[in-house]
């Protein structure tokens, strides 16, 4: 195990045996760490339901391309806990070293003295050391949950906030309709700041408004002040600045197109002069964010299969990232049919069926199975039986390699295999760690408030 897993699983400990929604343990950990958060570069804070993590890592790749610095703090984790803290630097960011991230820790540790906080809190306040310790031209923090009460909600005065689609997710957190949840997303917004942000249904945008209505942010709407779109195989970009012309992004997905869309609309509200057209089209080229749509290269896995089958991985986990998903792998179909498989592994606090039902006459067969280590998966025989009860023919397995054995064998061996893997980024990075022969951190993914 090494040192820092060691001294996060101390900090599980700390967890308040009752939460009490605010952020005060947050503010008191700050004020004792000589609040950190006053000494960030300017900050990106992007909050919502689907893309926060694919339009932080197009702004980094177009602030890169620009050679800025971005630091970047994003969560949860796939593999090991050092993915959560990015450090911008000559040549581009990088994870943060272990030793540097055990010395971070500990200070927070010997800070707090004891007191009860979340684990997502006292790591937040890690990152922001690190932030504040390490020269930077922006720094990007995702939300960890919701917005409002969230632990990165220190930012007193951000340069840009940004807010992703909403939808039904974390209602036991968030609230149970879709106008709740995006009031708690909007709490990140600040008076006077400027936010983008990106498509929402009707009720989500009426919720988004008034919150920034009462406040006095200023809003730039997807589809109203900026446009982005696919036209003869390009990406188009519009708003009052002008037109840009580029290449699809690098990232697999229509969908993607709206969350490139929605980063180059929060570029061009920084109003950084030293990030050019052909600076954000270079950042869209080369980006790269796992488990997203991700085609994985040769590995591990890929022995598990008949030869030229194909694996994607996407750790999307309610239904409006199940339409995305299947819209993507629609598209696929149309351009290279395959036989196409769904692995699928849940969280219990997952709504199993809305996520599943976009797959409904896309894929041949669904096989279901518990994310491993994860205490509150959906036992492999319930979400078999969810999926069953959307339409598709389902099944469980025992494990991620049985799975893919099986999945590999539906073809009958003519046309290969086209093999997606979804429905949780916690399940996601144990297929990563299996993929690389990789040890995972010993703190759970799920392990984050």
């Amino acid at each position: 195990m090494a040192v820092s897993d060691a001294i996060l699983m101390r900090l599980l400990e700390l967890h308040p045996k009752i939460i009490d929604l605010s952020l005060d343990r947050m503010w008191r950990l700050l004020e004792a760490l000589g609040n950190p958060q006053l000494e960030l570069p300017p900050v990106v804070h992007i909050a919502g339901t689907n893309g926060k993590g694919s339009t932080l890592a197009n702004m980094r790749a177009m602030i890169e391309a620009a050679g800025l610095c971005a630091h970047a703090y994003t969560s949860p984790h796939l593999v090991r806990f050092h993915e959560r803290i990015r450090l911008g630097g000559a040549g581009g960011s990088a994870l943060i070293a272990e030793d540097r991230l055990v010395a971070l820790l500990e200070e927070c540790e010997h800070a707090n003295k004891g007191e009860p906080i979340t684990f997502f809190e006292i790591t937040t306040a890690a990152a922001m050391l690190a932030f504040a310790r390490t020269p930077a031209d922006y720094a990007l923090l995702e939300v960890g949950l919701g917005g409002r009460l969230d632990a990165t909600n220190i930012i007193a005065e951000p340069a840009v906030c940004v807010i992703t689609p909403v939808d039904m997710d974390h209602e036991q957190y968030l609230g149970d309709t879709l106008a709740a949840i995006a009031v708690e997303k909007a709490g990140i917004l600040k008076q006077g700041v400027r936010a983008c942000v990106g498509i929402q249904q009707d009720e989500a945008r009426e919720a988004i408004e008034a919150v920034a209505a009462k406040i006095g942010a200023k809003l730039k709407f997807a589809n109203q002040d900026f446009q982005c779109f696919e036209q003869y195989g390009r990406m188009v970009f519009q708003d009052e600045d002008g037109l840009l012309d580029l290449d699809l992004p690098a990232l697999a997905g229509r969908f993607q197109i709206d969350n490139a869309g929605l980063a180059i609309a929060a570029i061009r509200t920084l109003d950084d002069k030293r990030i050019t057209p052909d600076h954000i089209a270079d950042g869209l080229a080369r980006v790269t964010w796992s488990a997203r749509m991700e085609r994985l290269e040769p590995g591990h896995l890929h022995t598990l299969v008949p030869a030229g089958t194909e694996i994607w991985l996407d750790g999307g986990h309610n239904p409006s990232a199940g339409r995305a998903v299947a819209a993507a792998l629609a598209d696929l179909d149309e351009r290279s049919p395959r036989p196409l498989v769904l692995i699928t592994g849940m969280l219990n606090t997952k709504r199993a069926d809305g996520y599943l039902r976009p797959f409904a006459g896309l894929v041949q067969k669904v096989m279901a199975i518990a994310i491993p280590g994860e205490e509150n998966t959906i036992p492999a025989v319930e979400l078999a039986r969810d999926a069953i009860a959307t339409g598709l023919d389902a099944r469980p397995y025992d494990s991620i390699e049985q799975a893919l054995r099986a999945a590999g064998e539906i073809a009958g061996g003519s046309t290969p295999s086209r093999i997606v893997i979804g429905g949780s980024l916690y399940l996601a990075g144990n297929v990563l760690a299996l993929h690389r022969g990789e040890m995972p951190s010993q703190v759970s993914g799920t392990a984050r408030r």
